[in-house]
């Protein structure tokens, strides 16, 4: 009986259900993902100042495959605390669609995972550029355990360096020693560049009034147009440190913002589309995440379009006083995090450059 009503059932559905997708359709998709990974392979680059090209667009691995165990205490409580794909999956797709530039770190739980995907992709390591962080707990232990993890992180990504190697937070007397010692591995040959991660200019000046000798190359913070920190962009650009900026797209809440719709509609873009552009217009190193494949090839396509000066200027001004009071409440909560200091003022810089 089952068989029969089974039977009758496929009889009433169109047999066109049952086709597989046109013909025109699948060559679209196919040149979709071969032009995007032609633009990704060949994007622009910035110069560091040892003139280094950096991929001016990479791929984030921040809460792909892995949720850091505090990462909640720093975001907002809706944040989502479990993860849909593993790290693995999502970099080989990454890579498959064609970025060569992977943000890493220790915090981040997952390079074991990243670089399972780096070695099974078959790219080969000198058309990768990798960077990783050194974690605040690992900076308060010292120059032997910064060692260490270097070491683990390498062993983890299946490589013999890194392209870049960052101080996640400027943890207060700890950093400057943190930064002497990613001197001395810069040195060695482990590291190729080094530089700095949520630095105010004002840390940035305590490492030079404490007598570093490499400049670092760049510094990665929080940028986009809800947090456009204009003064301490500008900063750094003056010293010849590049921008890499988290958080480009805003984890997708401004997504709807009717600034940004209107821009979009404009262009024929997405939202995603056009805070990437914003960011690739003002200089830094767009860093996108995603772990849906069609989202990191949505991401990746900001090189075919530009806008307008007075469009730049219109989301220039969605920052606001209260995201520059936000982040400072971030900074002064984060430097400290997870070390023995947590949750304490101690040593946190009250007076920084905020915008």
């Amino acid at each position: 009986m089952r068989l029969v009503a089974l039977t009758t059932l496929l009889a009433t559905i169109p047999a066109r259900a049952f086709r597989p997708a046109p013909l025109n359709i699948l060559r679209r998709n196919m040149s979709l993902h071969s032009s995007t990974k032609e633009t990704l392979l060949s994007c622009p680059t910035i110069s560091l100042y040892d003139n280094t090209p950096h991929p001016s667009i990479g791929f984030g691995t921040y809460k792909v495959g892995f949720i850091p165990a505090s990462s909640s205490s720093a975001v907002a409580s809706s944040a989502p605390t479990t993860v849909e794909r593993t790290a693995e999956e999502c970099v080989a797709d990454a890579l498959s669609v064609g970025y060569r530039f992977l943000e890493c770190a220790e915090f981040y739980g997952n390079e074991s995972e990243v670089g399972k995907a780096i070695q099974s992709s078959g790219v080969p390591r000198e058309d990768l550029f990798i960077c990783s962080k050194v974690w605040t707990t690992t900076i308060e232990k010292g120059p032997k355990a910064i060692r260490a993890q270097l070491e683990k992180t390498l062993s983890d990504l299946g490589t013999d360096y890194v392209d870049l190697y960052l101080i996640h937070w400027p943890v207060p007397g700890k950093h400057v020693e943190a930064y002497k010692t990613l001197e001395v591995l810069q040195a060695e040959g482990k590291v190729k560049n080094i530089g700095l991660s949520n630095y105010a200019v004002e840390d940035y000046q305590e490492l030079f009034e404490q007598g570093v000798n490499v400049k670092p190359a760049v510094n990665q913070i929080e940028i986009n147009p809800f947090l456009y920190r204009k003064n301490t962009i500008e900063f750094f650009k003056s010293e010849g440190v590049v921008l890499q900026s988290y958080r480009s797209l805003r984890d997708g809440k401004a997504f709807d913002d009717p600034t940004v719709v209107k821009i979009a509609e404009t262009h024929g873009k997405s939202s995603a589309q056009i805070l990437g552009r914003w960011c690739v217009q003002k200089g830094c190193v767009y860093v996108p995440k995603s772990v849906k494949k069609e989202r990191m090839i949505e991401n990746s396509q900001v090189f075919d379009f530009e806008l307008s000066d007075g469009e730049m200027e219109e989301l220039d001004a969605l920052s606001t006083k209260d995201a520059f009071a936000t982040f400072e409440g971030l900074y002064r909560k984060c430097v400290n995090r997870d070390t023995s200091k947590d949750g304490s003022m101690d040593g946190v810089k009250m007076e920084i450059t905020i915008d």
